[in-house]
């Protein structure tokens, strides 16, 4: 047990009470959490809360159909110019969007296909999600 903590197997023994099948249940958790990298955890975690926020999600619905400059996009969401560029900065530091100067003007796009396809997902598991909701519905 010199892999896994005393305590870890003590927590889980009192949740199935089975020592031994706690044992092996902490260990096979440590085995899959113990290769996780903690920076590129937080680094997730950075994408997914610019994602988390409304008006960035517009502004990346907007983007889909193609690249916009910054006036484009406060006028799309209905925002004034600060509260625009904040969000702007969000999801571009966060590597979902890139910014090219033209110029005065700031034109922004999705950083890559990948941006798509997460939004697609969304949808799919909005889709799935309104389903399960409907059949719970008629029980």
């Amino acid at each position: 047990m010199s892999c896994i903590s005393k305590e870890a197997v003590d927590r889980m023994t009192r949740l199935i009470g089975d020592r031994d099948k706690a044992e092996c249940k902490v260990n096979r958790l440590r085995s899959l959490t113990i290769d996780l990298d903690e920076e590129e955890l937080k680094t997730e975690s950075e994408i997914f809360q610019a994602m988390a926020d409304p008006c960035r999600l517009k502004i990346l619905s907007l983007l889909r159909e193609g690249e916009l400059c910054a006036c484009e996009i406060m006028i799309g969401v209905d925002r004034p110019q600060s509260s625009t560029s904040h969000h702007l900065s969000i999801l571009k530091n966060a590597g979902l969007i890139k910014e090219r100067k033209d110029g005065r003007w700031s034109r922004y796009r999705l950083s890559e296909g990948a941006v798509i396809e997460m939004l697609n997902l969304v949808n799919i598991l909005i889709e799935s999600k309104d389903r399960r909701g409907n059949s719970n519905d008629k029980k």
